[in-house]
């Protein structure tokens, strides 16, 4: 389900820390080992092609969903300073392994998506991507008019998910569709 080759954000640099090359980190993941266990990272900026990093070591900051991470080879606040917004990413091959009922975002790509309309489910669209930069959202494609639509993954508007069928089911507010 998950093509082996593609990336996977994890993080987005926000700040320096510090006068020694430490970054501020806004974690988009739910596995802390990502910005706390040494390993090998990768950076991209933009849209270019990531490069490879090693992370030296992080700590999450008490009551925040941020990191302070060092990383290898920036020793300074001006190399932080030019790593600034730069995406922290994972190979999608280095996943975590899940207990049962549990995904990863990525296997929503492709789902095909139901509602429920006078007691009986109705597919209306497919998943084709996800934006998970500041929210988590899906990109929905709808069926009747090829119209592309961002969809909250909330378990209010999305409350079942069914990877191994292969569809979700969305409850969403009056309107959201329309937009």
């Amino acid at each position: 389900m998950i093509n082996k080759n593609e990336w996977l954000i994890i993080g987005l640099i926000t700040s320096c820390h510090g006068i020694n090359g430490q970054v501020k980190v806004k974690s988009l993941s739910d596995f802390e080992e990502r910005f706390s266990k040494p390993g090998m990272r990768w950076l991209q900026k933009e849209n270019e092609p990531p490069s490879k990093i090693k992370l030296i070591s992080g700590f999450k900051q008490p009551g925040k969903n941020t990191f302070i991470v060092k990383l290898q080879g920036i020793n300074t606040r001006n190399h932080a300073e030019q790593i600034k917004k730069f995406k922290i990413l994972v190979k999608t091959d280095k996943l975590p392994q899940l207990q049962k009922e549990e995904f990863h975002l990525l296997e929503l790509i492709n789902l095909k998506v139901k509602t429920l309309e006078k007691d009986e489910l109705k597919i209306i669209g497919k998943v084709i991507n996800l934006e998970n930069e500041r929210n988590n959202l899906l990109v929905i494609e709808l069926f009747n008019n090829r119209k592309q639509v961002l969809i909250p993954f909330v378990n209010e508007i999305v409350p079942f998910v069914d990877i191994k069928n292969n569809f979700l089911i969305i409850n969403p507010p009056k309107g959201l569709l329309e937009l």
